[in-house]
Formats: C-alpha cells, structure tokens, sequence
C-alpha cells in the first residue's frame, strides 16, 4: 500500500497550522506557475502533513486570484495523497448557522474567471465528478468532530461563486431556493483539480454569517465575519489535529475512485498527445501517462 499524506489547505482565517512537529518550509516550483504560499511540511501525531495557505499569509489573495492548479499540483508534487480542505462560507439555512461546520457533498460551479483543468488542446480529458468528496474521508472527519465535541452537519451543497462581492440579494435568494447549504468563493476548481490529480478530497465548510436572504445579515461586513472566523479557526484546528491522530497510515483506496480518476478519462490518442503539455502533467497524471 501507498503511505498516506494529509495536505491541508487553509482558507480564510486559517494561515498556518499549530501543532506541526518537525516543521519545515518548502518552495516547489510548478510548471502551471506560483502556488499561493510556500509549502509547510511537519507530522501530527507521525503522519505526514503539508500545509498550504490558500490566501497566504496576510490574506494577500483573493478568490479570482488564486491559482488553483500551482496548488493542487505542488501538492501533488509533495506526495499528498488525501486533501482536506477548511473554507469560510455562509448559509442559505436556519438551521445552520453561524459557527456550524460542514461535511459538504456537493458543488456547484458560478465561477468564470479560473482555469478549471489541467487537461486542454493536446490531451482532452474528461473525468467524473458525479461524486466529488471522497466519503471515506468524511466519515474520518465526522469521527474526529464527534471526539473533539464539535458539531458537524454531515451532507450539504456548497454554491461556490465568483466574488470578491458578496452576493446580491436576488442571487441569494435564488440559491436559497434551490435548496443549497452554502455560499463560498475558493472550493471550485479546486475540487475539480484534486479529482484530476488523483487526490482524495474533502471540505469542511465553515459558517461564518448568513447570506443576504436573511434580514438579520443583508449588509454582513468583513468586521463581523472576522468575529467568527476567529473562533471557527481554533475549532478546526483541534478538528484537524484530532483527524490527523485518528487518520490510517497507509492510504485506503477510495470507494470512489477518486484516486484513480484517470484511469479511463484521457481520449486523447497517445500519438496527437502535446510534449509540451504532457510535460507539464507529470505529476498530476504521471502514472496513467507513463503506463
């Protein structure tokens, strides 16, 4: 079996990660360009981890600015094998409000601005994303916020949307009644890209305030999302250290397939195949490239 390796992306509120043994940091360049932040390597508990922080330190990066493929691909590089991913977001229910942590299932992609695949002209490749968290590594999750006695909400569709603006009301109002769970700006393409890439994924999406349906948060300002981002980010990171004690050392295949995603996904014929982008695939799909 293959060792396992925990990467954890942080987002908003979460710009590094106490409790790392043996912490270095590491720069790993990226053919698909700079990553948000440098790399932060350390064990929990003997596991491996590597950190990123997907805004960087300072909160430098807004959401269309982020290059979601450098991350997912240095990830990669760094031999991550399952990603967890913690998300600021808001709620579109009641009944998960501010402080609610969730398992999020499902995505929905309003965003327009990112470069959503590594694949393109010259290696066209279509992989599944019916499925796109990877349920072994929610039930990890639930396992370690019921230890730690943090309330978790297990299932939910995260709406992820352009930004930097938060929401109109009408648009709020309108993914309200689709019946999605959450509003975000970073998980997509990134779950898009962690499928590509072979790497188990998952979100804990973190509420910070309702969205602009609710009459009590129709003018949310950065100063009251701060209040509970900061309590929200001391919470996972207890999540996460528990998670990572608990986690199995050697990676478990995925009921999914998640970690084996382009098994029959490139259509591409290996003669019509782009050198120049087939080099910068090697590591995203380097071992259905090289077979």
């Amino acid at each position: 079996m293959t060792r396992a390796v925990l990467g954890i992306i942080g987002g908003s509120g979460i710009y590094d990660l106490p409790g790392l043994e043996d912490v270095r940091d590491e720069v790993i360049e990226s053919p698909w360009g700079k990553p948000s932040s440098t790399l932060r390597r350390g064990t929990i508990a003997g596991l491996p981890i590597v950190f990123l922080s997907r805004h960087d330190k300072g909160h430098r990066l807004s959401p269309s600015d982020i290059n979601y493929r450098a991350n997912i691909d240095v990830l990669k590089r760094a031999g991550v094998t399952d990603l967890i991913t913690l998300s600021a977001c808001g709620s579109f229910k009641e009944e998960l409000p501010p402080g609610t942590f969730v398992l999020v299932d499902q995505f929905v992609d309003r965003t327009y601005k990112r470069e959503s695949s590594f694949f393109g002209a010259g290696c066209v490749a279509h992989v599944s994303m019916a499925h796109p968290v990877s349920p072994r590594l929610r039930i990890h999750l639930a396992a370690a916020a019921e230890a730690e006695g943090i309330s978790i909400v297990r299932g939910g569709t995260y709406l992820c949307m352009e930004g930097p603006q938060f929401s109109s009301y009408a648009e709020s109002i309108t993914y309200k009644n689709q019946g999605y769970s959450v509003i975000g700006m970073t998980n997509m393409p990134e779950a898009k890209l962690a499928r590509e890439a072979e790497i188990c994924y998952a979100s804990v999406a973190m509420v910070t305030d309702f969205d602009c349906w609710h009459p009590d948060h129709d003018a949310v300002t950065v100063q009251d999302i701060v209040r509970v981002l900061t309590s929200n980010a001391e919470k996972a990171k207890s999540l996460v250290a528990r998670f990572a004690q608990e986690f199995p050392r050697e990676h478990e295949p995925c009921p999914i397939g998640s970690d084996r995603a382009l098994d029959n996904a490139i259509l591409t014929a290996p003669e019509a195949r782009d050198p120049e982008l087939l080099k910068k695939l090697d590591a995203v799909a380097g071992r259905i490239l090289k077979a």
